[in-house]
């Protein structure tokens, strides 16, 4: 089980924005090493948290949101379809778009939503509020009145669309604590990460029209302390992983390339894999406090995405892949590895192989991708439940000087999205 951060003595600001060629060349960052205070272990045998004095900062709905808005003017409503999930024709007539599919595995069952976030079942068959008559997977959540976007898989979240996908991997130590609930927060920063997302996008034309990761992400990390504050008060933290896909004009030609924008906080990750030609163009840099103990957002923790979270620009092509992972992928599969089966099952579906499996379409109804995240998930899952494989996550724990042995069983979540030209 993954410790949860301590209160640091002194956060390091970390926050960047990196370009990269056309090589898809990045700078490495060098992450110094913090100072910790002590560590105290409660009676249970789980890390102590540290509680922060500092007071909490909430942003205003009416506070601009990307880095080109000037007016102080309310956000505008939620983007949403017919069935209330967020509405990608918001934004701008973007050149290209992804092809996306999902696969989950959960190491347990989902702890259920809380109220008010999901309603319990009611004594009465005659309340119009009961949801007797669905099973507990089934029913919808909500915040401030809105579904929840995206899927939980045990403590982590996911979402994909045609324009943004990330993976969140709430920390799963504080299952053990009464009011904590690592995948709702996990979910809820998603939530409010893709909404500030899809909202800014509606803001603006083509050419004014200039994505702000960070910014999001650090106005979804304030919305989720203010809803999982009091009278809620539910406690946790997540890492947080995304691609949002947008374009540049190319300076020698001057037509469209993809161009995609990466955030990591954590160690979840997102990678880029070019099957075409069986290369890895790009993978994030997980950030850690110490071994097993990643960078998170939420309770207690020291991290803001202002403060830690990195945004990488990476030029690339249409028909590479990019995937957003939990750690029950990285920890399992080594990057040649992913970047082998990924383009193992591209080259198949093309083929042909595959459809007779019954993989489930992904998002608007593109199915090579959903096959390409079962198929990858799979093989995370061999070795995370092979007492006697060997894994990444063994390695690091030996070179920690810890006894260590077979895959890391955990929540492996998978998405992966296709680069291909806007046919809308």
């Amino acid at each position: 089980m993954r410790r949860l951060a301590p209160r640091l003595l002194a956060p390091t600001t970390l926050a960047r924005l990196r370009t990269t060629a056309s090589s898809a060349l990045v700078l490495q960052s060098r992450w110094p090493r913090p100072s910790f205070p002590p560590l105290h272990e409660t009676t249970q045998g789980q890390w102590a948290t540290f509680q922060t004095s500092a007071p909490l900062l909430h942003s205003s709905d009416n506070d601009p949101i990307g880095e080109t808005t000037t007016s102080s003017s309310e956000p505008p409503p939620l983007p949403l379809d017919d069935d209330g999930k967020l509405d990608p024709s918001v934004f701008p007539e973007l050149p290209f778009c992804f092809d996306t599919g999902i696969a989950l595995f959960a190491k347990r069952t989902p702890r259920p939503f809380p109220p008010p976030f999901l309603s319990p079942p009611s004594g009465s068959f005659s309340d119009p509020l009961s949801t007797h008559d669905r099973s507990r997977d089934r029913r919808k959540v909500y915040v401030n009145g809105h579904l929840i976007q995206g899927f939980t898989n045990g403590d982590d979240a996911v979402f994909a669309s045609k324009y943004f996908i990330c993976a969140n991997d709430g920390v799963g130590a504080w299952s053990t604590r009464p009011r904590g609930h690592a995948g709702l927060w996990a979910r809820l920063i998603l939530h409010f990460w893709a909404t500030a997302i899809f909202q800014d996008a509606a803001r603006h034309n083509q050419t004014e029209y200039h994505p702000n990761p960070v910014t999001y992400l650090q106005r979804a990390y304030e919305q989720t302390i203010e809803a999982t504050s009091e009278p809620n008060d539910w406690q946790g933290t997540t890492t947080a992983a995304g691609a949002l896909l947008h374009f540049r004009n190319n300076p020698e030609t001057g037509n469209p390339e993809p161009l995609v924008y990466i955030t990591n906080l954590g160690d979840s990750q997102v990678m880029v894999v070019r099957p075409s030609t069986r290369e890895l163009v790009f993978k994030s840099t997980e950030q850690w406090h110490w071994f097993d103990c990643p960078r998170q957002l939420g309770t207690n923790s020291p991290d803001t995405p202002d403060n830690c979270a990195v945004v990488d620009e990476v030029l690339i092509r249409e028909g590479d892949v990019v995937l957003a992972m939990s750690d029950g992928v990285i920890d399992n599969l080594w990057p040649h590895e992913i970047v082998e089966k990924v383009s193992e099952s591209v080259e198949r579906w093309e083929k042909g192989e595959g459809r007779e499996e019954g993989i489930a379409e992904g998002e608007d109804g593109k199915d090579m991708m959903g096959f390409v995240a079962e198929e990858l998930k799979e093989a995370a899952k061999v070795i995370a439940v092979d007492p006697f494989a060997e894994s990444p996550f063994m390695e690091h724990a030996i070179e920690e000087g810890l006894a260590s042995g077979g895959g890391k069983l955990d929540d492996i979540s998978v998405v992966a999205a296709m680069c291909r030209k806007n046919q809308d």
